[in-house]
This record gives C-alpha cells, sequence and structure tokens, in this order.
C-alpha cells in the first residue's frame, strides 16, 4: 500500500471522490499540507471525515506576509488534534521575487521553532533557495526534516541525507526532460526516499495536463524503480515503511 506524503486534497475539484480513487488505486494513507492559515479548517475537516488522512499545518512561504503570532498560536492549539502529525509546508521560495527574503525566513524560523516545541516532523518547500533553506536548517539542528519535491541536485541531495533528512520525489520524475530529478531518483538511498504527488500539480506523466491527484502516484514508484533497474513492490514497501516511521503512523 501507497502513501501520498504531500497531497494539497482541499485544493481538488471533488476531495471526496480524489480520496476514494486513491483507495481504489491501492493508496491507503493521505497526508495533506496547508499552504495557508485560510486552510487548517478544511483539512481538518476532510481528515476527521475519512481513515488514513492526516494534516500537516503550516504556512507557504508566498502566504509569509500574512503570518503573524495569531497565525503561529492558532498552529500550536490545531496541533493538539492528533490529526496533526507535522507542520508545514514552510519554507524558502525565491522563484517569483527575492525581495521579501528577510520576511520568509522569520516566517520560516517561527515554524521551525513550532515543530521543536511539539516534537513533530517539518515539511519543507525550497524553490530556488537550496543554500538558504539548508542553512537555516543546520542552524536549528533538526531531526525530522522531510524536504517536498525536492528540486535539488544528487550532491545537494546528498548533503542533506548525510544530515539526516528525508527526501520526496513526486511526478516530476516522469517527465522526459527532468534529468536531475531523474539522477537523484537514481543516486539516493531507499531508506531515505518518500513518494508524494503534490497534486493538484505536477501531474505525472502520461496524465499531463490533467488534475493531480492521489491516485496517480503510482506512476512515480514505477519510474523510480524502471530508474533503479528494482521491482515496483520494493520501491512500495520501503517508501511506505520511511513514511510511517517519520510522521509516526
Amino acid at each position: 500500500m501507497l502513501i501520498d506524503t504531500h497531497a494539497h486534497i482541499n485544493m481538488l475539484e471533488n476531495p471526496e471522490l480524489g480520496i476514494k480513487e486513491a483507495r481504489q488505486a491501492g493508496v491507503k494513507e493521505i497526508i495533506i499540507p496547508a499552504a495557508s492559515e485560510d486552510d487548517f479548517e478544511k483539512i481538518l475537516e476532510i481528515c476527521h471525515k475519512f481513515e488514513d488522512v492526516y494534516a500537516l499545518l503550516g504556512v507557504h512561504p508566498e502566504d509569509c506576509e500574512k503570518f503573524n503570532d495569531n497565525t503561529a498560536k492558532k498552529i500550536i492549539e490545531l496541533s493538539k488534534d492528533k490529526k496533526v502529525i507535522g507542520i508545514g509546508e514552510c519554507g524558502l521560495d525565491y522563484h517569483y521575487t527575492k525581495e521579501n527574503k528577510d520576511i520568509q525566513k522569520r516566517c520560516f524560523q517561527t515554524q521551525i521553532e513550532i515543530a521543536k516545541m511539539l516534537n513533530l516532523p517539518l515539511v519543507v518547500h525550497d524553490r530556488d533557495a537550496h543554500y538558504d533553506v539548508l542553512e537555516i536548517l543546520k542552524s536549528n539542528k533538526l531531526q525530522k526534516v522531510l524536504l517536498h519535491c525536492f528540486s535539488g541536485s544528487v550532491e545537494f541531495m546528498k548533503e542533506c541525507c548525510s544530515l539526516g533528512y528525508k527526501i520526496a520525489l513526486g511526478g516530476v520524475v516522469t517527465f522526459k526532460n527532468a534529468k536531475v530529478p531523474k539522477e537523484v531518483a537514481q543516486e539516493i538511498k531507499m531508506e531515505d526516499l518518500m513518494l508524494e504527488t503534490d497534486c493538484p500539480y505536477l501531474t505525472p506523466h502520461p496524465f499531463r495536463g490533467y488534475e493531480n491527484s492521489p491516485k496517480y502516484i503510482g506512476f512515480t514508484a514505477k519510474e523510480i524503480a524502471k530508474l533503479r533497474n528494482i521491482p515496483y513492490d520494493s520501491v512500495v514497501v520501503q517508501t511506505t515503511k520511511n513514511a510511517k516511521e517519520f510522521f509516526n503512523i
């Protein structure tokens, strides 16, 4: 049984159908990350409606300018819910703007402190900000870090994994021109790898152009198995084991 460690189910056109179709495709557990404070209640509502669906609470760097003390308090309070198994997604994103780096870093740092205080795993968004993300994480000496939708090089992956961090790969590894993600999929130690869809984004081949959904996560697992020349089942078993241990589910 597969685990989708990062699925924005709340953003799907029909979240309930997305979960039911995932079950039919062999996806047992689904983890829904928050991107903004507005997501929190909706995500928890979905999690309480379905067994084996869990939540991450956090604020994406694109929403960092709305983050304040009340947001932090809300994350702490809502994280008492047993369905909340981590903090995220949070991090740095310099792709569209670098003008608010300091605000992004403060938002990221506060959420790191919440994760440490609550003893919860941290799920990190890193886009075009590898050096700053790593420096902040290293300075905080976190034990449980998952770099979601990993976009770094093999060398960066190895540095992150040497610190005990885990890596999640999604549909991008199925794209024909995704040379570096494919190399990462080949080189990473299997015990450091998890799977995700990041739905409704980054739909894997051959469904690009359609809304992504957890039901498609098997295509990522199949591509990784092909790239590593190992059985599909071994990818499923190891990545599921990794996710269960990391998130304590």
